[in-house]
């Protein structure tokens, strides 16, 4: 029996969650050290499956299936094609960066403070997401996707309202309410998609007496399971509002700037870099493979949305005060942009999609983390607060820059080549479409600019004028991910190469092919 790589890769840091949560209380350098540790031998895993990952092999590679409960058909099934090994990998490269950046981010507060921050549990409860998200990577079977889609709602909730941002710490009570505010609201919003998908899950199981993705898939394909127009569209329906909370998706995106605003900076890029990707990510591996048709029918309402998302998003970021809600409405309308390119239905777009996800993951990381450094260091989330801090720390203001110029996809940095990928996917089927979310650049060019302008530029505020710039664990977070950033801003070939065949195969499962252009070249 071959080694279970893909059950290693998720059981190591959910033993080391355990691990880490039961050090005692004494020794909370011990419990970060061995939480690095284990992220770090999580991420090697991760590299060994991407490394044996055949991007012109079967679909779904390094599998594994084991009966699990036999009287309700369900399976304990892994397997990982090339959309879910790229993001297998963007969350184990992350998590050891988050960890790092957070690495004070739970001491105990000061003599005398209410509150008592458990640092073993901050750093338990990071390697549980993990954990949970990666087995969501590689899950093929729905019942088994569908417990860790839920499962990992409750870590972040403790992560949410236990681990607040301390740049309004001074009004203790004011901000735990707030924290608890924003963690019951991110948990009441994805419980209601759960609880949705659930029944869908359930109807799906009815119809096909199966959990198991590749099964039902097939049968699909070669006609032995027929789903009546309805049905298939209600089931659809029942996933998509799921992922389109988790996503998150206009209308249903309201959670996340007050999660982003509470949480500490490594937490926020946990949730829009890591999270929210399983949505997105659920939309290609479930909607579009199991309900083909229902995915063609509901296609042009979900554009509108994804355009809405991406008008939306960047005109809210424009106007915030606030540096982390600014992040996060920037936040929506990028996953406008990624889920527009799913639903553009052609292969540059579920590939500028697939790449958007990897690209904002890592732009997302490091403009935050970064936002994060600076925040610690000022005590407040306030723009306004802020004035000429390139000029006493000008390595942070640097990466905050290149961070911002990522965000709004310069050529030359990674999201530019997805965000291209994804308006040229979408401009040959839907022109339309295409051209309206162009605005979005303008506006992203336009929120970002301004924020570096009112922070780091201009004359110094005497709150800043002692700012330290980034230290050596600060730079050891950030320059790694600056560094991917312009690589593969310059060279993403080793992103699209192990995607496109896994873009190919779901289209495929639609029915669809790219359009012809409508003016042939001149011969």
């Amino acid at each position: 029996m071959s080694f279970p790589l893909l059950t290693a890769t998720a059981v190591l840091p959910a033993i080391g969650a355990v691990a880490t949560a039961a050090v005692p209380a004494a020794r909370r350098t011990a419990a970060k050290w061995l939480a690095l540790l284990v992220s770090l031998a999580t991420l090697a895993l991760a590299i060994i499956v991407l490394v044996r990952f055949d991007p012109d092999g079967d679909r779904y590679q390094l599998t594994e299936s084991h009966s699990w409960i036999k009287a309700f058909g369900v399976r304990y099934e892994l397997g990982v094609d090339g959309i879910g090994v790229a993001l297998l990998a963007l969350t184990a490269l992350l998590i050891p960066f988050i960890i790092l950046a957070g690495w004070h981010d739970a001491d105990p507060l000061e003599t005398g403070s209410k509150r008592w921050r458990p640092t073993q549990g901050f750093f338990a409860l990071i390697l549980a997401v993990e954990a949970m998200v990666i087995i969501s990577f590689e899950a093929t079977d729905v019942f088994l996707f569908y417990i860790f889609f839920e499962a990992m709602l409750i870590p972040m909730y403790f992560l949410i309202g236990g681990f607040g941002d301390r740049a309004h710490e001074h009004r203790e009570e004011a901000a735990s309410t707030q924290r608890s505010y924003a963690a019951v609201k991110f948990l009441l919003y994805n419980l209601v998609g759960g609880l949705i998908m659930l029944a869908a899950v359930i109807g799906l199981y009815v119809v096909a007496g199966n959990f198991s993705l590749q099964e039902i898939a097939q049968a699909r394909a070669n006609g032995s399971l027929h789903m009546a127009t309805n049905t298939e569209r209600w089931l659809f329906l029942g996933f998509f509002f799921a992922f389109a909370v988790k996503a998150p998706l206009w209308p249903l995106h309201t959670w996340l700037p007050n999660a982003m605003q509470e949480s500490t900076a490594p937490v926020a890029v946990l949730i829009t870099a890591v999270v929210d990707k399983v949505g997105t990510f659920a939309m290609l591996r479930f909607c579009l493979q199991l309900f083909p048709e229902a995915s063609k029918w509901a296609t042009p309402a979900i554009l509108v949305l994804a355009l809405i998302s991406i008008v939306y998003g960047a005109l809210l970021a424009v106007g915030q005060r606030d540096i982390k809600r600014l992040v996060a409405y920037a936040s929506i309308s990028h996953f406008g942009f990624i889920i527009m390119g799913i639903f553009a239905m052609t292969s540059q777009g579920q590939s500028g999609a697939t790449l958007y996800m990897v690209n904002h993951g890592i732009s997302t990381a490091a403009l935050m983390l970064v936002a994060g450094f600076l925040i610690s260091r000022r005590g407040s989330r306030l723009i306004a607060d802020y004035g000429g801090v390139q000029k006493v720390a000008p390595v942070l203001a640097g990466t905050f820059l290149i961070g911002s110029l990522a965000t709004l996809s310069l050529p030359g940095l990674a999201p530019f080549v997805s965000e291209f990928l994804v308006l040229v996917g979408t401009f040959t089927r839907y022109p339309a479409i295409g051209i309206i979310a162009t605005f979005g650049i303008v506006l992203a060019a336009l929120y970002t600019l301004v924020l570096y302008q009112r922070t780091m530029t201009g004359p110094v505020k005497q709150e800043v004028s002692a700012m330290p710039d980034l230290r050596a664990r600060e730079l050891v977070v950030v320059a790694p991910l600056i560094v991917l950033l312009i690589f593969l801003g310059v060279y993403p070939k080793p992103v699209t190469d192990i995607v496109n065949p896994a873009v190919k195969s779901t289209l495929s499962d639609v029915h669809k092919k790219d359009p012809k252009p409508s003016v042939e070249a001149a011969k």
